[in-house]
Parts: C-alpha cells; sequence; structure tokens
C-alpha cells in the first residue's frame, strides 16, 4: 500500500496557497542582493531552534539561546536545556546542508534525529525507530512493529506523489503524518517540525532560509496540539490542519517581509552594514529599545565604539533615538 492524504481545497486554502506563492515572491525579489541576508539566516536559526525547544518545554529565552548561536557560554542554565538547543542548531545545519538531496532515506532521518536527540532522550534510543509503545497525550501511535513500514510508505510518498502538491500543503502533510505515526521513543516534535522545514528547502521554496514556521506553533501551542488532534478526530482528514498551517506559513512570511522592509534603509543610502550593526539592530527588534549602557553591555565596546556603530544607523535612517541625553533609547525605525 501507499500512503494517501485526504484532504479537500477549500477556496480559503486556495486562496492561501495563492497569497503564500505572491509573498514569497516579493521576497526572493527583495533579497536577491541584500548585504545583509547572511544575518536574517543566522536570526531565523535561532528563532527556530528557540521556538521548536521551547515547545517541548525547553526554559532558554530567545537571548540566551541567540548567546549559544554566537558560541557564548550559559553560566545560569542546566546543561540539558543548552543541549537540546545545540542538538537542534546541529539538525538545522544537517538540513541546510541536505536541502538538495533528491532522495530521502530512513538513514537521513535515523542521522537527524541522532543530531536532535543524542543525549537528550528520556527513553529509547537515538537515530533509531523505537521499539516500545509510546503513548502522546490521549493519541496512541501505532505498534512499534508497524513503525518501519508507515515510514517506508511516507518516504516513498514524500520522494514521489508529494511533488505533484505545493510545498504549503507537502510540507504540512509530512509534519503531521510523521508526528502521527510518532516513529521515535522521543523527539519525535523536534524532528517532525525540521522535516517540515527541510521540505520546503528541498522544494525550493525557503532558498534563503528565512522563515521561522516554528514561532507560529509556540506562541499558541494549545492551538498547535488542538491542531494535530482534529485530524484525528475526523477521521484522518487533513483539510483543517492544512488551513492552519497555511495561516501559519502566511503570517511567517508577512513577518519576514516585515523583517525585509525594517531593514531597506540600509540599501537606499548604500550602507553596509557591520556584524555589530547587524547584531545591534537584531537586539533592537528583540528588545523595542535600548538604553546607549545597554548597547554597551551587550556589544562590549565602549562608549564611543557604540557610538561608531550606532552613528551610521542613524544618519541612514534605520534607528532613532528618544528622550533626552540622559533618558535616552535607541528603536528601530519602523517601516
Amino acid at each position: 500500500m501507499s500512503y494517501e492524504p485526504r484532504f479537500t481545497i477549500t477556496p480559503h486554502l486556495l486562496n492561501l496557497v495563492e497569497e503564500i506563492a505572491a509573498l514569497r515572491e516579493r521576497i526572493n525579489n527583495a533579497s536577491v542582493s541584500l548585504p545583509w541576508v547572511p544575518a536574517l539566516q543566522k536570526d531565523t536559526r535561532t528563532r527556530n531552534g528557540h521556538a521548536s525547544t521551547a515547545i517541548e518545554g525547553n526554559p532558554l529565552t530567545l537571548e540566551q539561546v541567540r548567546a549559544l548561536e554566537e558560541g557564548r557560554e550559559l553560566a545560569a542554565s542546566d546543561q540539558r536545556s543548552q543541549r537540546e538547543v545545540l542538538n537542534y542548531f546541529a539538525g538545522l545545519r544537517f538540513i541546510e546542508k541536505n536541502a538538495k538531496l533528491e532522495k530521502i532515506r530512513h538513514d537521513h532521518l535515523f542521522q537527524l534525529h541522532l543530531l536532535l536527540a543524542d543525549e537528550v532522550m528520556d527513553q529509547g534510543d537515538a537515530g533509531a525507530y523505537r521499539t516500545i509503545a509510546v503513548q502522546v497525550g490521549g493519541h496512541f501511535p501505532p505498534a512499534a512493529n508497524d513503525v518501519s513500514p508507515l515510514m517506508f510508505e511516507l518516504l516513498e510518498w514524500w520522494n514521489g506523489a508529494s511533488n505533484s502538491l505545493s510545498p504549503v500543503l507537502s510540507s504540512a502533510i509530512l509534519h503531521y503524518r510523521f508526528e502521527d505515526i510518532h516513529p521515535f521513543a522521543d523527539g519525535n516534535g523536534r524532528t517532525g517540525r525540521a522535516l517540515a522545514l527541510w521540505d520546503l528547502y528541498r522544494r525550493g521554496f525557503d532558498s534563503n532560509y528565512l522563515f521561522s514556521v516554528d514561532e507560529y506553533y509556540w506562541e499558541d501551542r494549545q492551538a498547535y496540539y488542538e491542531a494535530l488532534t482534529q485530524v484525528r478526530n475526523t477521521g484522518e482528514n487533513l483539510t483543517q490542519w492544512l488551513e492552519y498551517s497555511a495561516i501559519g506559513l502566511h503570517k511567517t512570511l508577512e513577518r519576514v517581509w516585515l523583517r525585509l522592509k525594517k531593514f531597506q534603509g540600509a540599501d537606499s543610502v548604500k550602507i553596509n552594514l557591520t556584524p555589530r550593526q547587524e547584531h545591534l539592530l537584531g537586539l533592537l527588534r528583540d528588545h523595542g529599545s535600548l538604553a546607549p549602557a545597554d548597547i554597551w553591555e551587550h556589544l562590549k565596546v565602549s562608549r564611543q565604539g557604540a557610538m561608531n556603530i550606532i552613528t551610521p544607523l542613524l544618519e541612514a535612517g534605520l534607528i532613532e533615538k528618544r528622550g533626552t541625553q540622559k533618558t535616552g533609547r535607541y528603536y528601530l525605525i519602523q517601516p
């Protein structure tokens, strides 16, 4: 047998897919020659790493995850939380490296799961399909003996029939079906979301690695879990799940477009952003505003060094200072 997902292309879903395609095209056209795209890619990896592990209960903040991505040590956090995040970064690098892989095999899934779950498994072995029965909330996934043949069917679909669908749909279907089978003893949530991202990469949908879809799931975890459960409650009909996922992807692309617009002033004045200027813009986006002393501390520079970073951004119209000389704070200028 082969896996055949059940769903209906509703007018709402069709409209979402068309709007997403238009947004993606706009983003791709805007990001072709921008010098700070690598900084946005790094920021996206950080956001995906934070969101996907936070969904599973990891307590690290976005700033702490950013510090780990930059190779800085965290003194006040447990080692397992740090390992989960570092593992996720390793998994993201793996799917980026294999973004153009034409055929995905079981051993590729084992490699990815090993990277994501090594030394953070509560049960079972990383990099191998489960040999035990598991329960996920009220869901009882298939028996362990059925995992391998079901995953064979899913991989056959992913490598074949899925290519006839929009990646908006195929990535969501892959995401759900993987979670439903729950092929590993632990770490399936992170792996399933990474696979959905991998599908977007393989299909060339997110060729610049700028989309942090996991943030959408993390911001309302209850809605995320309910959307997955709803499929089972309707006899494996994926229609509402596809609409939910498409809404999330649409919102994600809207945010990416706003991020691009926020930095667009850099092109109008032909400014070449330094890594520290890129870092500062990211900090202002995450914090809303920063006092001068905060900037010195975050960037680890002197007062004069901070001004050398800030002044070109002020002149380019990317940031502004509000308040008095003593109480002033720096803000990112909205598009």
